[in-house]
């Protein structure tokens, strides 16, 4: 086509190197550690099907009507409760729901960012984040991380010299890191905000998949104790404790913005889906969602056990990990100059699939480390997948 119709801010926009990296995972023989998904195998059939009789017996009208952009006012308050829980002081009112917590972060992105504006992410993030800041034309900074999460005293010697509007960061069982913001650097970091005057996005779809028996308290609650909850916008999801295809999210607005994301959320979709929204109040009533989560927190953290203990044991001695204390994911680092993507075509013919760690950085990449996923093989898969990786190598 000789006229190139395409807007120019989509014109730079790249495919999620993760999706296509799924494609890999169908292959005959191969085992993935490379994807981000829940594991399906324990997914709570029988709780799903008990709330689905419930929504057709009784809800019938509700979950196959159109909703209000705000989100179906039952579940608000059912994530009210559960906000409470995480310590999180919201009503209702500040919750909007989300077609899953990706289009929170397009909502805010929308609605806040404006060409050139600078924010300010981890280093890795979360590749999704950066496709929506890149779509955005924000001016994107990353701060290190270390085995406490991003190190706040390079934030603040960013912050002398330069005015963010916002940070992105997802403080509990980090993607793709793995790793936890510390206590000391969660108040920080919140006091910067209060101090600096900038915003606050914490992601948070992991924190329930808690491998310890620590509190790890949100930036969102530290907001409210130091008087600037104002500057916080968090988000979650269901996807992670209960089930990704429903694509329910939320996200506590604070009251200058909630209404101009509503506007913009009735422009982009009208509502997140009313079936979904209903079947997951439903399942909720039926007071399996706690079973739910521990059922996820032990398996996960027994394949996790397995994988640091397996790559330690055969790879020890060219790789460098730090083990989570929850979520999905482990990062590792090659502990000398390798570069991953380029072996990951070598480790497909061995039969493993991973994701090279560079596509998590906006800039200057460390092409020496990996992110590998511990949910969804099994747990012979996985002391076969590592194997392999170690094969890879010769």
């Amino acid at each position: 086509m000789s006229i190139n119709f395409l807007a120019d801010h989509v014109q730079s926009l790249k495919s999620s190197a993760i999706r296509e990296l799924l494609q890999h995972s169908k292959m005959h023989d191969v085992i993935s550690l490379g994807g981000g998904i829940p594991n399906p195998e324990l997914f709570d059939n029988e709780g799903l099907n008990l709330a689905l009789e419930a929504v057709m017996n009784s809800q019938f009208n509700e979950a196959f009507q159109y909703g209000l952009s705000e989100g179906y006012p039952l579940l608000r308050y059912t994530i009210r409760d559960l906000c409470q829980e995480r310590g999180i002081s919201c009503e209702p009112d500040d919750i909007l729901i989300t077609s899953g917590s990706q289009q929170s972060l397009d909502l805010l992105a929308r609605t806040l960012i404006n060409p050139k504006d600078k924010i300010v992410v981890e280093r890795p993030t979360y590749l999704a984040a950066l496709q929506v800041f890149e779509l955005a034309q924000a001016d994107i900074h990353s701060i290190e991380t270390d085995q406490d999460g991003m190190k706040i005293d390079e934030l603040e010697a960013l912050l002398a010299t330069t005015t963010i509007k916002a940070i992105y960061i997802v403080p509990t069982f980090s993607n793709p890191s793995g790793v936890t913001l510390s206590e000391k650097r969660r108040k920080r970091l919140v006091e910067l905000s209060k101090k600096y005057n900038f915003l606050i996005f914490e992601d948070d779809p992991y924190s329930e998949i808690n491998f310890t028996d620590r509190y790890f308290k949100t930036l969102h609650e530290y907001s409210t104790e130091l008087g600037c909850s104002e500057n916080i916008i968090h988000t979650s999801t269901f996807s992670k404790i209960l089930a990704p295809g429903l694509r329910i999210g939320w996200l506590i607005a604070p009251k200058w913005i909630k209404q101009q994301v509503i506007n913009l959320k009735q422009a982009t979709d009208l509502h997140s889906s009313s079936f979904s929204q209903v079947l997951i109040h439903q399942y909720i009533q039926t007071g399996r969602l706690e079973n739910q989560i521990n059922l996820i927190r032990k398996h996960y953290k027994q394949k996790c056990n397995l994988l640091c203990e397996i790559l330690d044991k055969e790879m020890g001695e060219h790789l460098s990990f730090n083990k989570p204390l929850g979520g999905m994911f482990l990062w590792s680092s090659f502990k000398y100059d390798f570069d991953t993507t380029r072996w990951l075509n070598k480790a497909l013919k061995h039969g493993v699939v991973y994701v090279p760690g560079e596509f998590f950085y906006n800039k200057t990449p460390d092409k020496r480390t990996l992110r590998m996923s511990y949910v969804t093989a099994t747990e012979s898969q996985i002391e076969i997948a590592v194997k392999r990786l170690k094969n890879a190598l010769i």
